[in-house]
């Protein structure tokens, strides 16, 4: 009997994720720039629905393009830098809705509350229907905090480096988004074929 395959977590492709990135700017909907700066920004980030929700303009350093990422569960706060994709929906998007109070929350629903983990798991659905992408499994909102792991390890970053980036403050924790993707293993054989190290 064949051991099971499939991956112990869920992420999308660099497909699926450009594609989900796609379907909210390309939809119809009146909160598009507020839908696409959340995903674009946990997607940066690898930030979880309550850490989103938690984001208030004080954290944010407009001039920098930086911002202060409070973690939960246990992980470490860290301030990352945006990149310019990210910046420019999240600026265009605190402009329009003039937050201008250093204490008022980024991200708010329709009455105003900090928006929670329920609308970010409906938008989820919602975009990843629009995106086809098929597995229902990967529709969650955390899915995107673990795509933003392996793609970030796709990019050769090293284990030190992504655990800082996601805020881990045990190694192993961040050990898991090293499986070997296909794209992982493509890079290794690319390592041996360019080398030829072996006979």
């Amino acid at each position: 009997m064949s051991k099971n395959t499939e991956p112990k977590i869920k992420y999308l492709t660099q497909k699926e994720a450009l594609s989900l990135f796609n379907s909210i700017e390309n939809s119809n909907s009146c909160h598009s720039i507020r839908d696409l700066a959340i995903f674009r920004l946990a997607y940066r980030c690898g930030l979880r629905a309550s850490e989103i929700s938690l984001l208030k303009l004080q954290d944010y350093n407009m001039l920098k393009g930086e911002i202060y990422c409070k973690r939960l569960k246990g992980s470490s706060n860290n301030t990352l830098r945006l990149d310019r994709k990210t910046k420019i929906v999240l600026d265009k998007y605190i402009n329009e809705n003039n937050i201008t109070s250093d204490s008022q929350v980024i991200f708010t629903s329709q009455k105003n509350n900090p928006i929670s983990r329920q609308t970010l798991d409906y938008l989820t659905k919602k975009y990843c229907s629009l995106a086809r992408i098929e597995d229902k499994s990967k529709h969650h909102f955390h899915v995107l905090k673990h795509t933003t792991a392996v793609h970030l390890a796709e990019c050769d970053m090293d284990i030190k480096e992504l655990q800082w980036w996601l805020g881990h403050k045990s190694v192993s924790n961040t050990e898991i988004y090293f499986q070997f993707t296909t794209k992982q293993q493509d890079k290794m054989y690319e390592k041996l074929d360019g080398k030829n190290e072996m006979v």
